[in-house]
């Protein structure tokens, strides 16, 4: 074999990267439908590299093998793009990472990135802790960052327990995230970045992000915003002004509930007063080349194709279940049995209008059975119910099509009781600034008729009136549906 020499492939390098550059200018002037379809998968590259195959193959290999040392040693310095190996890059990888970044990017002018990783929780780790790395030269610097307290339980868990109890880094909560004189408030110069959830899980807290991200923006830190539950469908925080946006992949991205994953996009050249200008320039990449290389979080391959498969539909699907979760909501605002309801698309909840100015159905403009832009929700609500704790429980056991799981986003509607499962960890204390009281039930509607998710609802209220209902028995539970049996 002849040498080809390091320059050769370098040159191979940059005439692809022009081609790929090319191309996703291209998929960017396509609507929101036709790239969550097509992504960055061309047909060229189908024909040269994938047999011709119409569909993203999965990669399952834990490597790349090279030409010749030339090649190895430009891919290993970085200079030419590869999977070396799949705790960094893949494939597959690259498919969904590709269509994340694009979608995010939807409807601005900014340039994103995006480094898929292993679960949500991971996600989030990966888009803080390189904004918590203590100056040397400040020894005994006490950082902050200032975050939300209405998120999720894993990152209410990660924010108190992993950085601020165990590190010393202060998570300074903001209780009120509409409020955005308190968001300014709790800002100093040892503040590394702002961060909120919205519309948050369970509570359906939201705030003015346009304002927000400003407010970052002036003191020099990242807007850093977990949008899991609207997916850019239904909100893209980048064309509002924040910088990273963390997802989720397993909850409205990936429907089928078939993987676990999780998806940091970014704007390239962020706002930050690290003093790191690589980290700066391109921060997606440079988790993905650097500090996720070492820690290994990224996806696997089998997962990122399972998740690349379920966002091709995600504008209709978020569609439809936004409609069905409306559907039950009203329902449940006029039930005896019901004390509370909380959803964004109720008229009178305290913070429509606000949601309304974000929450719009991605292209409805466009779309002919709307031609003009809506508001869409999400599938997301929660309800308290009358009689406290117990009551709240003997209605979520009596649920014979809602599921009952720590899970939301699923084709299928699942509920969870937040106290006692996702929220739990973070005590007492925690769940009261959270707004998550005993008797809440955090309610997640899927695709199925919303009569039907109704009937469910009904049924199971209607325990509260002294009506019996079927209950599965504990043995055909315990010993699985292949094992059990029917008396």
């Amino acid at each position: 074999m002849t040498a080809k020499g390091k320059q050769f492939y370098l040159d191979a390098a940059q005439r692809s990267a022009e081609w790929h550059k090319d191309y996703i200018r291209k998929m960017k002037q396509c609507r929101f439908d036709t790239i969550a379809v097509h992504g960055v998968y061309s047909m060229q590259e189908s024909l040269d590299f994938n047999q011709g195959s119409i569909i993203e193959p999965m990669y399952m290999s834990t490597s790349q093998t090279y030409r010749d040392s030339d090649e190895m040693e430009a891919a290993l310095g970085y200079e030419i793009p590869t999977w070396c190996y799949s705790r960094i890059a893949n494939p597959s990888m690259f498919y969904l990472e590709g269509v994340l970044a694009l979608l995010e990017g939807y409807g601005s002018d900014a340039d994103t990135s995006c480094v898929a990783t292993s679960s949500g929780m991971a996600a989030i780790h990966s888009a803080v802790e390189e904004f918590l790395v203590v100056d040397p030269k400040k020894p005994g610097q006490k950082i902050n960052f200032v975050a939300t307290c209405q998120v999720y339980g894993g990152t209410f868990q990660q924010f108190a327990i992993r950085k601020d109890q165990e590190r010393n880094i202060e998570w300074r909560k903001v209780i009120n995230s509409h409020d955005i004189d308190e968001w300014v408030s709790l800002i100093d110069e040892n503040t590394r970045f702002l961060y909120g959830e919205m519309p948050s899980n369970p509570g359906q807290a939201f705030f003015d992000l346009e304002k927000v991200a400003q407010i970052a923006h002036a003191h020099n830190l990242p807007m850093i915003v977990d949008a899991t539950v609207a997916s850019p469908a239904l909100m893209r925080p980048i064309e509002w002004g924040a910088d990273i946006v963390v997802q989720s992949v397993t909850k409205s991205l990936m429907t089928s509930g078939f993987g676990i994953g999780g998806a940091v996009i970014a704007r390239k050249n962020l706002i930050s007063n690290i003093d790191n200008d690589e980290m700066k320039a391109d921060f997606a990449m440079y988790l993905k080349a650097l500090p996720n290389r070492d820690n290994g979080p990224n996806i696997s391959p089998m997962n990122a194709i399972l998740a690349l498969n379920d966002v091709r539909l995600l504008r209709t699907r978020m569609d439809l279940c936004s409609r069905n979760t409306m559907k039950v909501t009203e329902f449940l605002s006029r039930h005896k049995h019901i004390e509370q309801v909380d959803y964004l698309g109720m008229k009178d909840h305290p913070l429509h209008e606000l949601a309304s100015k974000y929450m719009v159905l991605v292209d409805s403009e466009y779309d002919e059975l709307y031609n003009e832009k809506v508001n869409r929700y999400g599938h997301l609500m929660s309800f308290r119910v009358k009689g406290g704790a117990q009551a709240t429980r003997d209605v979520f056991d009596a649920f014979q099509r809602i599921w009952r799981a720590t899970d939301l986003g699923r084709i299928k509607s699942v509920a969870t009781i937040p106290a006692i499962s996702t929220h739990s960890q973070q005590g007492e204390e925690g769940r009261k600034i959270s707004d998550i009281p005993l008797n809440l039930v955090r309610l997640c509607v899927g695709a199925e008729h919303p009569d039907d998710v109704i009937a469910d609802l009904e049924q199971s209220l209607a325990v509260l009136d002294g009506k019996k209902i079927y209950v599965s028995s504990p043995e055909f539970s315990a010993g699985g549906a292949s094992s059990a049996t029917l008396r």
